[in-house]
């Protein structure tokens, strides 16, 4: 079906300013561009509170940032969802999608942690994972303190983010580590070397193009042979039966559609639960669009409500 009319209005607008193609921006050009979309975000939701922090990791202390739902005083310790932003691994922070996070703990109940995961070129694959399995780690363990369980975990994703969401929870598997609850995926790169008909159809975007899904890849990685490793094509494991129940959004008009529907259907064949939401009219990245589009409003309310059933 079209672009959703809303999403498209906002594709003009985001046309109107101009500019260069985004692969061929600086590192630094791209994450102010990334901040910028942050605008579209709409007024940050209420939360009972807000914490920056940090989670030690070594010799690193990774910044996170801890989200409580409001709640009633006697709810007791609970369920944590870990949150990963976007970003092509190059660029994010805890403010471009800090009303993702906000919204997921008001609609779920339970306390999101948002992960400041180091970044590409400055730090390349696999710091970002390594940082991922870091925190989920320290959640488990120190839950408790923080008015948590650290028993009942989710992983929350959207884009490079999504990527991983997937892939902590085959890390922590794979790995023996802390039990995760559910995966939640939105619009995720799964697969380096994906060449389904998604990335022709829409090889000049909008949003992810897919030479600048190139650009991506070739800053986050140091080498191409990278991308047949697990930890950065989940999709490619052969390991996919024992994983935790999966809710993966793709988006219609996406490159990476196919693959995050190929990914679902392979999970399925593992056995793993999944619910799978194809959202028509749908871009990448759409979920940063919540101040003016209510097809990305809806759909992160069912995804955020989708992790507060995994809990019920």
């Amino acid at each position: 079906m079209p672009i959703d009319p809303q999403i498209e209005v906002l594709l003009r607008q985001l046309a109107a300013e101009g500019g260069p193609a985004p692969e061929s921006r600086t590192v630094a050009e791209n994450r102010a561009a990334g901040r910028a979309l942050a605008t579209l975000a709409g007024a940050a939701e209420p939360v009972a509170d807000v914490l920056d922090t940090t989670a030690p990791a070594g010799d690193l202390e990774i910044p996170v940032r801890i989200y409580r739902p409001v709640t009633e005083p006697d709810a007791g310790p609970l369920p944590v969802t870990l949150y990963f932003h976007g970003g092509g691994w190059v660029f994010g922070d805890l403010d471009t999608q800090d009303h993702i996070a906000r919204t997921v703990a008001g609609r779920s109940g339970t306390i999101v942690i948002s992960v400041d995961y180091r970044l590409a070129p400055e730090h390349r694959f696999p710091a970002a994972i390594d940082d991922a399995y870091a925190v989920l780690t320290w959640v488990a363990d120190n839950a408790a303190r923080l008015g948590g369980d650290g028993e009942r975990i989710a992983v929350f994703g959207e884009s490079a983010g999504g990527n991983l969401a997937a892939t902590l929870a085959q890390e922590s598997l794979r790995r023996g580590g802390p039990r995760i609850t559910v995966q939640v995926l939105a619009y995720p790169a799964v697969d380096r070397f994906d060449d389904s008909p998604s990335m022709y159809e829409y090889t000049t975007g909008p949003i992810l193009s897919r030479s600048y899904l190139e650009w991506f890849w070739g800053t986050y990685l140091s080498s191409p042979d990278q991308g047949a490793d697990p930890r950065v094509s989940p999709a490619r494991s052969r390991e996919l039966a024992g994983l935790p129940p999966a809710v993966i959004a793709t988006a219609e008009h996406d490159p990476l559609r196919d693959q995050g529907d190929l990914y679902a259907r392979k999970l399925a064949e593992a056995g793993v639960a999944v619910q799978h939401f194809p959202v028509d009219g749908a871009v990448h990245g759409f979920l940063s669009f919540t101040g003016s589009v209510q097809l990305s409003r809806t759909v992160l309310n069912q995804l955020s409500d989708a992790v507060a059933a995994a809990f019920n």
